[in-house]
């Protein structure tokens, strides 16, 4: 039987919200299982604590139960608002090629800093030290477009070039970060690099919130948003959808 199907028979379909009629809701099952946000890993790799998200198996993929989506984004969409109601600071990391759009998208709507290439240890817990980094980047790469550089010899400013390409790939998305974060959004809290980003915020007593998956461990995350964490279009989707309703 078709997911869809399967999903129409199910009682809970029609209550997934009580200010849409049913032919909504459906229509905007279809919109989600066609974006993939159904899919999650294999049985195998589901984290016991993130069982409660899962509808159902098929074919040894846990299917991610898009009602309970549905109503997470709704949560974290009204945190995240009140967040930037309140001119707090948000972290956004989301290092996977996949993500690049919706990180791009989430900048260009509520000028959020983000970490675009890879985590840098210690960006939380030693911030008081990267922050001074991050000013030296700046003050470089002003430095670079005002001229400043122009009494240097051609070797000289070549290294400065590169030193400075350097310094983008590692604090790029970082300018604006002028304190320690109030949020951090991370899209796939498994993802290379995001597990250090998590531990440094729960030690320095940054809430989180997170786009998870089923090999993802919910209880790690102050609000967490169960979908497919590892295509385009299902974290484009889910992105999107908080976008229309923060702004």
């Amino acid at each position: 039987m078709p997911i869809i199907e399967e999903l129409k028979e199910e009682k809970d379909v029609n209550e997934a919200s009580q200010e849409e009629n049913s032919g909504a809701d459906l229509n905007i099952l279809r919109e989600m299982i066609g974006a993939g946000l159904i899919y999650g890993h294999n049985k195998s790799k589901t984290n016991p604590a993130f069982k409660k998200y899962i509808h159902t198996n098929r074919n040894g993929i846990d299917l991610i139960d898009l009602n309970k989506t549905l109503l997470a984004i709704d949560e974290v969409s009204g945190f995240l608002k009140q967040q930037v109601k309140e001119n707090k600071l948000i972290l956004l990391v989301a290092t996977q090629p996949v993500a690049k759009e919706a990180v791009e998208r989430m900048v260009k709507e509520l000028g959020v800093s983000f970490i675009k290439r890879r985590w840098i240890g210690g960006l939380l817990t030693n911030f008081e030290n990267i922050s001074k980094r991050i000013e030296y980047f700046k003050k470089t790469k002003e430095g670079l477009v005002k001229g400043e550089f122009a009494k240097y010899t051609k070797k000289e400013r070549l290294n400065i070039e590169k030193d400075l390409e350097k310094m983008e790939g590692l604090f790029g998305g970082l300018e604006s970060l002028t304190r320690l974060p109030d949020i951090l959004f991370i899209v796939d809290t498994s993802f290379s690099g995001h597990d250090l980003a998590m531990a440094e915020a729960r030690k320095c007593g940054i809430p989180t919130v997170a786009v998870i998956d089923n090999d993802d461990n919910p209880e790690l995350v102050d609000y967490s948003v169960p979908a497919n964490d590892h295509t385009r279009s299902s974290i484009n989707w889910v992105i999107d959808r908080m976008l229309s309703k923060v702004k």
